[in-house]
C-alpha cells in the first residue's frame, strides 16, 4: 500500500492488522518496536505508517512542497527559521546521547534553550524536524511517542531517483486503492496534478486503465477469490481517506456522522457490499469489549452479517471469545479471554 493513515495511532494499528493475515495488535507493535515499520509525517505532511526502507524516499517527494505551505503558519507562530535550525541541532545531540526520547523531553530540553513550545510551537518544531528527515517516531513508552533519528533508526534505506520514486509511489497507490484517479493520487500524496499525471504515465505499464464518462481509472489485476462482504473500518481508514472524492462508498447525505461538523475526525466505519452503513465505537474495559454498531438506517441483519466483522477485530486485540453475537440493538460484549 505504500503508506496507511495514521493520524490515530490505535485507529492506525487496526488499519494494518485488518490487511493482514492473522496477525494480532501485538505482532504490529512488535514491527513499530523493531523498526519495521515507521510512523511519521509521509504523505501530505499528515501522519502515516509507512515501512521503514521506504521513507526516505517518499518523503523526498513531498516534504518541500509541504514545508512551502507552512511557512504561512510558522510566521503566525513567531517560528523564525533560526528556531527550526537551532531546535534541530539540540534534538539532534540529545537524541545522539540517548536513542530515543518520548516528547515531553524533547520539548523541555527546547524550553530550557529558550525555544518556546507553547501551543503549537512545540508540534511544528517536531514537524519540521521530520520533514527535514532529521527525526522520525520510534516505539511506544507507555503512553507516550518517543522519536528517534532517522538515519539511525532507519538502517537500510531505499534510495530512488525522483522518476523513479514517482513510478513507485502511483505503482503503490493503485495496486491497493484502484479503480481511482490521477487527482486521487495528487490529493493522497500530497503531489501537484502535473507530477501525479507523470507518474501515472510512468507506472501505467503495471496498471490496468478503464475510461468511463471521460475520466481515466487506474487499478491492479481484479483480484481473485470471495469478497468478504462486511469489515469494521479503523477510524481514518484509507477506504475512504484515500481518495479525492468519496461519494462512490459514502452517501453525502451521512458524511457528517462518518466526520462530525467536519472537523478532520473520522469516525471508525461499517462497511458492507463497498459502501460505508454505518460507525461502531468500543469499550475496553480490564473485564470486557464492548462493540456499539450504529448503522445509518434501520438493519434487522446487523446482528448476523457484522458478527464475523467482529470476530475478526477481537481476535486482532489477541483475544479468544468462545462466541459473539451482536445483540438487536448491535451491541457484543465479550469477555477477555488472552490467546496463549
Amino acid at each position: 500500500m505504500g503508506a496507511l493513515q495514521a493520524q490515530d495511532y490505535q485507529q492506525g494499528l487496526w488499519a494494518i492488522g485488518l490487511r493482514t493475515h492473522g496477525s494480532t495488535l501485538a505482532d504490529v507493535e512488535r514491527a513499530i518496536a523493531t523498526g519495521t515499520i515507521v510512523r511519521t509525517w509521509a504523505l501530505r505532511g499528515t501522519l502515516h505508517f509507512v515501512l521503514a526502507q521506504d521513507v526516505g524516499w517518499m518523503m523526498a517527494l513531498t516534504s518541500a512542497r509541504q514545508v512551502t505551505k507552512d511557512a504561512a503558519r510558522l510566521r503566525q507562530l513567531g517560528l523564525h527559521p533560526d528556531d527550526l535550525e537551532r531546535s534541530r541541532d539540540l534534538m539532534s545531540k540529545a537524541l545522539r546521547r540517548h536513542s530515543r526520547l518520548p516528547r515531553p523531553k524533547l520539548m523541555e530540553i527546547l524550553d530550557l534553550a529558550g525555544i518556546s513550545t507553547e501551543g503549537q510551537r512545540g508540534y511544528h518544531i517536531l514537524w519540521h524536524a521530520a520533514q527535514s528527515g532529521l527525526v522520525c517516531m520510534g516505539p511506544m513508552e507507555g503512553k507516550q511517542h518517543t522519536f528517534v533519528l532517522l538515519d539511525e533508526w532507519v538502517k537500510q534505506p531505499r534510495v530512488l531517483s525522483t522518476s523513479d520514486a514517482l513510478c513507485e509511489l502511483a505503482t503503490r497507490y493503485f495496486l491497493s486503492h484502484g479503480p481511482a484517479t490521477a487527482n486521487d493520487l495528487a490529493w493522497w500524496a500530497g503531489l501537484t496534478l502535473t507530477e501525479a499525471r507523470a507518474a501515472v504515465e510512468s507506472a501505467k505499464p503495471s496498471l490496468v486503465q478503464t475510461d468511463l464518462d471521460g475520466v481515466s481509472y487506474y487499478s491492479g489485476p481484479a483480484p481473485t477469490g470471495d469478497a468478504i462482504d462486511t469489515h469494521l473500518l479503523a477510524g481514518f481508514d484509507e477506504y475512504l481517506l484515500g481518495y479525492n472524492d468519496r461519494q462512490a462508498v459514502l452517501d453525502d447525505a451521512h458524511a457528517e456522522k462518518v466526520v462530525p461538523g467536519g472537523n478532520g475526525v473520522f469516525f471508525p466505519t461499517m462497511l458492507r457490499q463497498g459502501r460505508v452503513v454505518g460507525t461502531w465505537k468500543r469499550k475496553l474495559t480490564k473485564a470486557s469489549i464492548e462493540l456499539r454498531l450504529s448503522p445509518f438506517e434501520p438493519m434487522n441483519d446487523a446482528p448476523d452479517i457484522f458478527a464475523p466483522a467482529a470476530l475478526r477485530y477481537t481476535e486482532f486485540l489477541g483475544l479468544k471469545p468462545s462466541d459473539i453475537a451482536l445483540d438487536e440493538n448491535g451491541l457484543a460484549q465479550v469477555g477477555l479471554h488472552h490467546t496463549e
